[in-house]
């Protein structure tokens, strides 16, 4: 694979970190409790970034576990060791290993023994090629696959204005954008991921699991904004006149708690029988 390494400030992972969390499908992880191996967890999260996965899904699987952590970027790991997850949902002990790497290239071998794959908010850097490749890897061990926080095109302001279509439809076109030669599948991949584990003979669960920002997320509500408006106008460059006032005004909105956004994901799980 090819995707092409993204850097993320560990800041907006920690701004996102409590959304992401109580975004994520609970109910999947019921799912996916009867299917994991006994003895020790050993759990990989790829692309771990700051470690929030295993935050938030360490607690709530039960017995000894062991994370593998895998990203490329040293800063995000060394951050991921300060703040690791500390015990199980029965309290029995977590330990954490991190290993610098490209998971883009990473050999199936270095899966082997898993209990459980793990990625979140990642899908949409991918190609269809690269995603079907990324599936492949994430499979090969035979165990659980869970991917969360996939994003799928889909974003309610309330209240609404019409600027906000015109945004969207830019910034969806972005994230299906042309790079290096590289169609990605932006709000796509989740699509074709679940074709793609259904192919390896994966059953494949899907819930919906979106950002709902309200007056308490108001800085990730203003921070997310400029992200999403500058890739529409990035996109579509005749956006750029009205996104100054658009972005003042709804940033207004958001600092005197009158704005509301919905940020649509999913989650998915994969088990193998």
């Amino acid at each position: 694979m090819t995707v092409e390494a993204v850097r993320v400030s560990p800041a907006w992972l920690d701004l996102r970190e409590r959304a992401d969390a109580e975004a994520r499908a609970t109910d999947l992880v019921e799912h996916l409790r009867p299917h994991l191996r006994g003895g020790p967890l050993v759990v990989h999260d790829l692309g771990c970034g700051t470690g929030s996965m295993g935050r938030w899904l360490a607690p709530r699987l039960g017995g000894a576990q062991h994370w593998v952590l895998h990203d490329w970027d040293a800063d995000l790991l060394a951050r991921a060791t300060v703040d690791p997850p500390r015990a199980s949902a029965g309290g029995a002990g977590v330990t954490v290993e991190t290993r610098q790497c490209d998971i883009t290239s990473l050999d199936p071998c270095e899966l082997a023994g898993a209990s459980l794959v793990t990625a979140s908010a990642l899908l949409d850097l991918m190609t269809s090629s690269e995603l079907d490749r990324f599936v492949a890897l994430c499979s090969s061990p035979g165990c659980p696959v869970l991917v969360t926080l996939s994003v799928v095109g889909r974003v309610e302001l309330a209240p609404a204005e019409p600027l906000d279509e015109l945004v969207a439809i830019a910034f969806n076109d972005h994230q299906r954008r042309t790079t290096q030669g590289r169609r990605l599948l932006g709000p796509d991949a989740m699509d074709v991921a679940v074709d793609s584990f259904g192919r390896l003979g994966a059953e494949v669960v899907v819930r919906e699991s979106p950002w709902r920002l309200g007056p308490g997320e108001s800085e990730l509500a203003i921070e997310w904004l400029a992200g999403w408006v500058g890739a529409a106008c990035e996109q579509n460059p005749e956006l750029a006149g009205l996104s100054a006032d658009y972005l003042q005004r709804r940033g207004a909105e958001a600092v005197a708690g009158r704005l509301r956004v919905t940020v649509h994901h999913r989650d998915l799980l994969a088990v193998f029988r």
